[in-house]
């Protein structure tokens, strides 16, 4: 990586957002003191807010539900090994009952888990707000930095061109 980028503010909700779009799916922990594995289940994306909150669709009755009413601390791992894009976020979670937020962040591909709609009576929404965050982003594509990293071995030179840092909003 050529540098580390400690971003926050308006700097880190664009970076936030920018990821969360181009990776969409991450693993949604709760109950992280017991830190199992059992309590990460892959979850959509809805949006990120211009207040950098993230948004998911949840069943009402869901363990997940219940396992934020019991501790709101939360953490998301993103994923996309083909852009080389990682993103850790550690945030606090809150139930959301508003039909219309639900409304405003309904989607076609959301009916596959609330067949009856957008009335569903099973829609709850969570909105995790950000606390903190990492990030690793990789430019170029994957042929690209797979020759970048045979150049690099060849002249002992990292040519591998990405940042990380720190994201707080």
């Amino acid at each position: 990586m050529s540098g580390i980028e400690n971003l926050s503010n308006r700097e880190a909700i664009n970076k936030l957002k920018q990821l969360v779009e181009e990776i969409d799916i991450c693993l949604f922990c709760t109950d992280l003191k017991n830190d199992d594995g059992e309590t990460c289940r892959p979850m959509s994306t809805q949006k990120v807010c211009e207040e950098g909150n993230i948004w998911f669709f949840s069943e009402v009755g869901s363990i997940k539900n219940q396992e934020i009413e019991q501790d709101n601390q939360v953490r998301l791992f993103y994923s996309h090994p083909g852009l080389d894009s990682y993103l850790v976020v550690n945030g606090e979670a809150e139930l959301v009952f508003d039909r219309t937020k639900i409304e405003e962040l309904w989607s076609p591909a959301v009916k596959a888990w609330f067949p009856e709609g957008k009335d569903d009576p099973s829609i709850s929404i969570i909105k995790v707000k950000p606390t903190s965050g990492y990030y690793w982003d990789t430019k170029g594509s994957k042929m690209v930095n797979f020759f970048r990293m045979v150049a690099s071995a060849a002249t002992g030179k990292n040519l591998i061109k990405g940042n990380e840092g720190t994201i707080s909003i």
